[in-house]
């Protein structure tokens, strides 16, 4: 620990970065009763921490190696950190990007100086061919978290927070994916500071940092998350978890309408988008506090980066109010006989505000109704299916129905009176051109396609729900098929959504 921190007081990261500034943020210290502070790596040169630890690994080569040049795996921040670090002191650059890289991603990198080298749909795969290319050039490769000097480069953030708020601080809240950023800002504020509390944030469907230290080692994901592909790391590294082990008090775990939300709070702060990983920070503070009651206390939450997708706005909109618990949704059974809407309305959604309202024949006996309520915290939500269950209807809470969000409420029909045997399965692959009728053509023309809705959300892999008839005894067939297929997929044949409107 002793080494990390000499390395990081004479981390040379100023030589390329900025000293980012602590802004307070007014509305938000009302809104959760305690000071608020964000740190704004949004405002680096190329919008990320992550120019830090890339910067500082690079400067400590010796001549030998800052003449063979530098190269590196990766779809995001990390590659333009290297990139511009690597122009910064004259070094040759290599990017190895995902076939699936949003063109933007690219180009940002190449406008920076660095060769781009475009393989495979994922990260591991570009990585694969990462390590091809330096058995072949005797490049250096560049870690974007489990390296010393690259843990260093970021635990500089630390000292700024140290000294910005002259030690005076209750706890800090850090965005995780491979682990760099906690391992380097933790180290430092403990050793300094050891009775502010450091927290990790990361999202549920990407956590591996909270998985590994729960199980004492390190644990591989089978999958991971999407939407917050900054953090989207299967496994931490080997000495970022040694180091969080020590210097961590705990990870809290967001959804994605959170993070929205919190994408929302950081714009009103700051008229700044930030990118998803870039608001798990503050999206891990208000859950804590939500969690914990805490007042008047002085928390800062790190704003890691802003490189967000433009396309993504639309989605991170449509996420915000549950993110924000003040809407809610519902599958409402109600008779189907003239004049049964109109008393749903005015027995229940007479005095409220309606954010959705879907309706379709289905059945002549009873009707499913999907609407979205405004509401103000989950006691309401409660309280209203509680009312609507007091009048004699079947209600079904749906707010945190991933189905019923990304696809059903776009495409409420009523069930099909055709469709046989149908199996439902939502599957994401990655996004680039012809990416829609490459997945279709791997479909094959084994089993009928009888439902199908794709609707792109602006990031590296696009979302398809797809419903097949499946003769009997054809199902273990299927499941070989769809595993073969390579696309991550989830089976829900048995979703409440899906059985109630389609």
């Amino acid at each position: 620990m002793q080494k990390l921190l000499r390395q990081i007081l004479t981390s040379r990261v100023y030589e390329a970065a900025v000293e980012t500034p602590l802004d307070h943020a007014s509305a938000l210290s009302l809104e959760l009763g305690n000071q608020i502070f964000l740190k704004r790596e949004d405002l680096q040169p190329v919008f990320s921490f992550k120019l830090r630890g890339a910067y500082n690994c690079i400067a400590h080569l010796n001549d030998e190696q800052l003449k063979a040049g530098v190269i590196t795996a990766s779809a995001g921040n990390h590659a333009q950190g290297v990139a511009f670090s690597a122009r910064h002191l004259g070094v040759p650059a290599t990017i190895v990007m995902p076939a699936t890289t949003p063109e933007i991603k690219v180009e940002a990198v190449r406008a920076l100086g660095a060769e781009v080298l475009l393989h495979g749909d994922n990260y591991s795969e570009a990585k694969d061919y990462c390590d091809h290319v330096v058995s072949e050039r005797g490049m250096t490769f560049i870690h974007p978290f489990d390296d010393e000097l690259v843990i260093a480069g970021q635990g500089t953030i630390g000292d700024e927070i140290v000294r910005q708020t002259s030690g005076q601080l209750s706890a800090v809240f850090i965005p995780v994916g491979g682990g760099g950023l906690a391992a380097g800002v933790g180290a430092f504020i403990k050793a300094l500071c050891p009775e502010v509390l450091v927290f990790g944030v990361e999202p549920y469907d990407s956590d591996a940092m909270a998985r590994s230290l729960e199980a004492g080692e390190r644990v591989c994901l089978e999958s991971v998350g999407i939407f917050a592909d900054g953090v989207a790391v299967r496994e931490v590294g080997e000495r970022t978890f040694a180091l969080c082990r020590e210097v961590l008090d705990g990870v809290v775990r967001v959804s994605t309408d959170e993070i929205c939300s919190a994408i929302k709070a950081i714009y009103q702060a700051t008229r700044t988008i930030v990118e998803p990983a870039g608001a798990l920070g503050l999206a891990g503070m208000r859950s804590y506090l939500r969690e914990h009651r805490l007042q008047g206390q002085k928390l800062v939450a790190i704003t890691s980066g802003a490189n967000m997708n433009f396309e993504r706005l639309r989605y991170v909109g449509e996420r915000t109010l549950i993110g924000e618990k003040r809407e809610a949704l519902f599958a409402v059974t109600i008779p189907e006989k003239p004049g049964a809407l109109r008393v749903l309305c005015e027995q229940v959604l007479g005095t409220r505000s309606i954010t959705e309202f879907n309706y379709r024949l289905a059945d002549r006996s009873a009707a499913y109704i999907f609407v979205g309520m405004s509401i103000d915290g989950d006691s309401e939500r409660t309280a209203l299916s509680s009312q609507m269950q007091s009048l004699g209807y079947q209600v079904l809470d749906l707010t945190d129905n991933e189905l019923a969000k990304t696809h059903v409420r776009y495409m409420v029909g009523g069930r099909s009176q055709a469709a046989s045997r149908e199996y439902l399965y939502r599957f994401w692959f990655p996004e680039r051109p012809g990416a829609l009728a490459r997945f279709l053509a791997a479909m094959g023309a084994s089993w009928n396609i009888s439902l199908f809705h794709y609707r792109t959300q602006g990031g590296e892999f696009g979302r398809v729900l797809i419903g097949l008839e499946i003769p009997p005894g054809e199902e273990p067939r299927l499941r070989g098929f769809l595993d073969s297929l390579g696309y991550r997929y989830v089976d829900e044949t048995n979703n409440d959504a899906y059985r109630l409107f389609l």
